[in-house]
């Protein structure tokens, strides 16, 4: 089936895209800016890992147990309600995973809708909340990098910051946060006092993979609740026996005779095909009779494989809001406070993480909530009307909010049912203020768009609806306009950012490495009329204004920092390739000791920065080499007194 603006050579090409990885986009808009780091084989990333001094505890027999685990799941809990307790967890999955006290209220009242709606039957939903790491053992590796307290970094274990190295700037692990996948099961149960059996099942992970662990949550839960004897620390050792989440790698997941296949992107683009795991095993390949599961589930033959995304679905959420689409893509953009108000948690938090990565790829640096309650920790301070609402996305269900929200600038309320989207009288309206919204769905927003609508796109869209176009097509359509709007609005930036980088001749072995050239809003500003992104895109409207809005954002604010930092470990990279292409033992020549140690020193400094495991300088393996031979050389030169003393420090 085709229709205007879609053949069917177009349709069988949108299916291929939606296939690919995602990360090819991602790696398509990277190339266009600044290189930072070496093209280096995904394979090699993953030797030199398993390799690594650093990290053989990771990889080794002796591993402590549930430490595979850890790098997937914090746990998995069982929530139920009690009649002189209200929402109580019951259990906790393995055995010896403590949580604090916060962590069991939040999840606790996250783990049941918030609503009156009722909800029967099962339900799945997510949150995102607010997490206090423990603080990690002193004797970690990473306790030896210039590292404070303060920086959120200092609380990733070591796999997590080598992930976080090497994924897309999307898929980062924030360790201020936990994610948790709830699978919520309420039905009439005349033997209970209350008369109703309501509990859930919930998994919590750092990981940002709302599709894999709602699958994961949507496998487990229901072996829980309809199993006689269910074991669900057998679960946790069939995780356990998981291969860790690399970047570029594409793994099938075994649990309970399900298949999950994931594909986790890699930021070089480059991916590899993952021995599947069905069952758990040891570090060696082979099953471990103390880790095993029980023959109950390992009977169990791989009855159906699932493919986790590891981007949410765009389409099926934002549907009923195609009008409006380009407004909330600048919403997301800015950071404007956003407020999802649904009926059901499956709605609001499928919608909020639709929202968050309609700007991708670039990364949204404001927070982020998919279900959000009255019983939150920053309850009051969201709710108080002595204060502008702060730079957040919240998913919310019960109707209280929509009194207590009622003072936020932009507020979405979805319906029950979205019926056909083609249809104009089902789709949402604008409406002036909150009290419209009481009564029916619609979009409130005091936001003024600066870039005028896609019509033509939007009529393609609506068409597709018409025509019966697959929900895959669609989806895949909408996700490749926003990446190619959010692509012409930053290559600007990466465009200016260039220009701040110091001349390579400036960098010298010898010298300080100079530092970039602070950004100058102005500067950027004025280079729009030459250089901005009416040459790549077709969208019209006020784009300076849409700018001058942006670089108030917090997301300008990440972006920022985070280039800046890349920036500087390439102009750092560049001082070690300079370091090598000179003659050090030339240079040694009539200098005194004190000044050769120097050196020495400086050089061993720099390449344990080349192997840190977070923010490493990007220096390949070639220069690396060169630069060891140079020390080498250099320490070769000196007296065996001196040798001896270098050789232990």
């Amino acid at each position: 089936m085709t229709d205007a603006g879609l053949d069917s050579d177009d349709v069988d090409s949108f299916y291929e895209w939606e296939e690919a990885d995602m990360s090819m986009t991602e790696t398509s808009f990277k190339r266009m800016t600044l290189e930072t780091s070496p093209n280096k084989n995904v394979l090699n990333h993953v030797k030199d890992f398993e390799k690594s001094e650093r990290y053989s505890i990771d990889f080794d027999c002796n591993r402590s147990p549930w430490d595979r685990l850890s790098d997937w799941i914090q746990c998995i809990c069982v929530v139920t309600f009690d009649l002189e307790l209200g929402q109580a967890v019951e259990a906790v999955y393995p055995e010896g995973v403590e949580l604090s006290e916060q962590e069991k209220i939040n999840y606790c009242y996250l783990a049941f809708p918030d609503s009156n709606s009722g909800c029967m039957g099962d339900t799945q939903f997510f949150f995102r909340v607010r997490h206090k790491p423990p603080i990690p053992d002193e004797k970690s590796p990473l306790s030896s990098n210039k590292l404070t307290r303060r920086s959120p970094l200092y609380y990733l274990s070591k796999l997590h910051t080598y992930y976080n190295q090497n994924c897309l700037p999307t898929l980062s692990i924030d360790p201020m946060f936990m994610w948790g996948f709830v699978y919520f099961r309420q039905v009439k149960d005349k033997s209970l006092k209350r008369g109703y059996f309501q509990k859930s099942v919930v998994v919590t992970t750092k990981l940002p993979f709302p599709d894999f662990f709602s699958k994961l949550c949507g496998v487990i839960a229901p072996y829980y609740f309809d199993d006689r004897n269910p074991d669900l620390h057998a679960i946790c050792r069939e995780i356990d026996g998981w291969p860790a989440p690399l970047p570029g790698q594409t793994i099938s997941l075994g649990i309970l005779g399900t298949s999950i296949q994931l594909t986790i992107p890699a930021s070089n683009g480059i991916n590899r095909i993952g021995t599947p795991i069905l069952s758990a095993e040891s570090p060696s390949g082979t099953p471990n009779s103390d880790m095993s599961p029980p023959s109950s589930i390992l009977s169990l033959s791989m009855c159906r494989t699932m493919i986790a995304r590891v981007d949410p679905s765009l389409f099926q959420p934002l549907c009923s809001l195609l009008p409006y689409i380009h407004l909330l893509w600048e919403l997301m953009l800015t950071g404007e406070p956003v407020v999802v108000m649904a009926s059901s948690p499956d709605a609001c938090s499928r919608l909020v993480v639709a929202l968050v990565s309609l700007i991708s790829p670039l990364t949204y640096c404001s927070d982020y909530r998919p279900f959000f309650t009255i019983h939150d920790t920053e309850f009051k301070e969201y709710t108080s009307k002595t204060q502008s609402p702060p730079s957040i996305t919240l998913g919310v269900t019960n109707p209280f909010f929509s009194k207590a929200l009622s003072h936020w600038p932009n507020v979405i309320k979805v319906a029950d049912f979205v019926g056909d989207v083609s249809d104009p009288t089902s789709r949402l309206k604008k409406v002036l203020n909150m009290k419209q919204l009481e009564s029916k769905p619609g979009v409130c927003t005091h936001y003024k768009p600066y870039l005028k609508r896609d019509k033509a796109f939007i009529k393609k869209l609506l068409k597709g609806v018409q025509m019966g176009r697959p929900a895959e097509v669609q989806d895949a359509l909408l996700r490749r306009h926003f990446i190619e709007l959010t692509q012409s609005f930053v290559i600007p930036l990466e465009r200016y950012m260039a220009k701040l980088m110091p001349l390579q001749k400036s960098v010298t072995a010898f010298k300080a490495v100079p530092v970039l050239r602070p950004f100058s809003k102005e500067a950027f500003l004025t280079s729009l009329e030459d250089h901005g992104p009416q040459l790549t895109s077709g969208v019209k409207g006020d784009w300076i204004g849409l700018y001058e809005r942006f670089l108030k954002s917090q997301n300008f604010a990440g972006w920022l920092s985070n280039r800046h930092e890349d920036m500087t470990r390439k102009l750092q990279a560049l001082q070690l390739e300079a370091f090598c292409q000179t003659d050090l033992l030339l240079w040694s020549h009539g200098k005194k000791e004190v000044e050769l140690v120097d050196m020495v020193l400086k050089i061993k400094e720099k390449l344990q920065r080349c192997d840190c495991p977070v923010n490493p300088i990007p220096l390949c393996d070639e220069v690396r080499a060169k630069l060891r031979y140079q020390l080498e050389s250099l320490v070769s030169s000196l007296p065996e007194d001196l040798k001896l003393v270098l050789s232990t420090s």
